[in-house]
């Protein structure tokens, strides 16, 4: 019954979160955006104590619940392990836990997270990795079957779907999505829970907080007839049946053990002395002690000082845009500064997926590999969007209202003389200063002596928004005649 439960409740997660990545109408966040926030990492560094007190609490009392219902790359691993088990049953076994590695990989991600090297966070945060995954790999398949129902209602004279378009919106975060499904899939498929109890730094951390949790799986010694059912279906492969021991700092509360047990040796109860493993006590030392407050108090230092569209050209064949060359990335609205973006963004890949005018993208950048930026081939930042914003989970991107934005600037226009259609090709233009929201271009003669030339645009620097109205608009191509060039703190105008 408990197994059953635990697995309702994992495929309800499990599916809300997926479908956070799927959606491209933008409605289903309104409904199912909660789960994002109460991932681990995310709220962690969002502040929201309330969300990471309560996960703690949850674990205190159930054990590593959370790996194993709320978390979405682990129950991803359970399906990939579920597939795996109809080759080869009862194909798991007891092996010592790999403690250097495990606190190894821990202190690397804390004093990747306290150097700012947001692309080795996002690498092995797991609702990112997961993040990735989805929006990177099965979220074309999905926009591919929506665009082949709204073939086929056309067909029919219905208008029911719409056709999205499908795209790569980076193929660096496109290949590590890949690989990391790889590697995920392969640990998955031969040994179960692999990633989650060596890897894992959300993992480690809830692992330790286990080891003191109210409720546990715990043997009967006296009914127990080693038939070693237990240990191998546990794909943590925590249980050492040679001893009657689990380790808890591994088991992720999954019940399968229980369910398996034919003589009821194995309860989920609370036991006030239970019998350790001597290697897992050992482990439990002064050093290690020392180590993890150490690590604690890092990462709360951390946490706390880190507060296609095309022109229309007729029937002629449009030259795609090529992305402007940018010293300053530009970051989201609500995102207050390119280092605050930079501390607090996981790479989750959420509001990428939600934006509707396809302007987020992961970047490139080896500093920053697979955080949003902004860019303005295949469309502008609308004043009246604020989706990153609402979607966030880890509080990179803060809430902002539509007259927040409007008043917000996230960079200015820079006109490139040599590319202005105007004066390479002689004919009339004004295309930047039509579509600006805020009035900030103006058109100029070309020749100031002359007032009937051909006329350039001028910018008013604090008017403008950084908003890519312009950049998008100009048929200037490869690269256009105006483009947005970011600023490090965002500021009102």
């Amino acid at each position: 019954m408990l197994r059953k439960i635990r697995l309702t409740l994992a495929v309800l997660f499990f599916l809300a979160v997926t479908l956070l990545f799927l959606d491209f109408t933008g409605t289903v966040h309104a409904w199912l955006g909660w789960t994002a926030r109460i991932q681990f990492l995310p709220a962690l560094l969002a502040l929201n104590l309330g969300i990471v007190l309560a996960l703690v609490a949850l674990t205190l009392v159930f054990g590593r619940i959370y790996c194993s219902v709320v978390c979405p790359l682990g129950v991803l691993q359970d399906v990939i392990a579920w597939f795996g088990k109809k080759r080869k049953k009862n194909r798991y076994s007891y092996s010592p836990a790999k403690a250097w590695l495990r606190y190894g990989v821990l202190a690397l991600f804390v004093i990747a997270l306290v150097a700012g090297v947001g692309s080795f966070v996002a690498l092995l945060a797991p609702y990112s990795s997961y993040g990735r995954i989805a929006g990177n790999l099965f979220a074309p398949i999905y926009q591919w079957g929506n665009n082949f129902l709204a073939y086929m209602a056309e067909r029919a004279d219905s208008y029911a779907f719409y056709e999205t378009e499908v795209w790569i919106k980076s193929i660096p975060t496109f290949v590590v999505a890949l690989a990391t499904l790889i590697v995920i899939g392969v640990l998955a498929w031969r040994n179960g829970r692999t990633y989650c109890n060596t890897v894992c730094p959300v993992g480690t951390v809830l692992g330790f907080v286990a080891r003191w949790s109210w409720l546990k799986p715990v043997i009967d010694t006296e009914k127990c007839v080693n038939c070693k059912l237990c240990a191998r279906n546990c794909k943590a492969s925590c249980i050492d049946v040679a001893n009657h021991s689990i380790d808890y700092s591994r088991c992720v509360s999954c019940m399968d053990c229980i369910e398996k047990c034919s003589t009821g040796a194995i309860g989920y109860r609370h036991v006030a002395n239970v019998e350790k493993h001597p290697k897992a006590a050992a482990e439990v030392d002064a050093n290690r002690r020392s180590f993890l407050t150490a690590t604690a108090m890092v990462a709360t230092t951390a946490v706390l000082n880190a507060q296609g569209k095309k022109v229309d050209g007729g029937l002629a064949v449009i030259e795609d845009k090529k992305a402007a060359r940018r010293k300053t990335s530009i970051v989201p609205p609500g995102a207050w500064s390119a280092r605050h973006f930079a501390q607090h963004c996981t790479a989750c890949q959420l509001c990428v997926s939600v934006c509707p005018n396809g302007v987020l993208r992961p970047s490139a950048d080896p500093l920053k590999l697979m955080q949003p930026e902004m860019s303005y081939e295949r469309g502008y930042c609308r004043p009246e969007c604020v989706k990153c914003s609402e979607v966030c989970p880890s509080g990179a991107i803060r809430p902002i209202t539509v007259a927040d934005k409007s008043s917000m600037q996230i960079g200015h226009a820079v006109w490139i003389r040599k590319n202005c259609v105007p004066l390479t090709d002689g004919v009339s233009c004004g295309n930047c200063a039509r579509h600006c929201p805020t009035g900030a271009i103006t058109m100029m003669p070309s020749v100031a002596s002359d007032p009937n030339s051909l006329k350039i645009p001028a910018i008013n620097v604090e008017r403008c928004i950084g908003c890519g109205a312009c950049e998008y608009s100009c048929p200037s191509r490869p690269f256009s005649a105006i483009y947005v060039e970011g600023i490090q703190m965002h500021r009102e105008l």
